[in-house]
């Protein structure tokens, strides 16, 4: 018999599962984001203004639609920038 080689060699880093990230607002019990708090908001948004996505952030989608009502507060009374 031939033995032959697997085109396919599973790679030892894609079996691994790592944990999920935890909502930092979850974690901390925050139940309201507070639009005055522009330094938690900019940890938020990138150097152009833009928010991360909820991946990215780590936030649930609760806290992420809560950010973002937060941070368009904070734009439209000029404590954040648009741009």
């Amino acid at each position: 018999m031939i033995k032959r080689k697997k085109k396919f060699a599973p790679r030892n880093n894609r079996n691994k599962f790592s944990e999920p990230k935890k909502c930092r607002f979850c974690k901390d019990k925050i139940l309201y984001i507070d639009y005055k708090d522009t330094q938690l908001l900019q940890k938020l948004t990138n150097s152009q203004g833009k928010l991360f996505s909820r991946k990215r952030s780590g936030n649930c989608g609760k806290h992420q639609r809560r950010a973002k009502i937060a941070v368009k507060r904070a734009r439209f009374i000029a404590l954040m920038p648009f741009v």
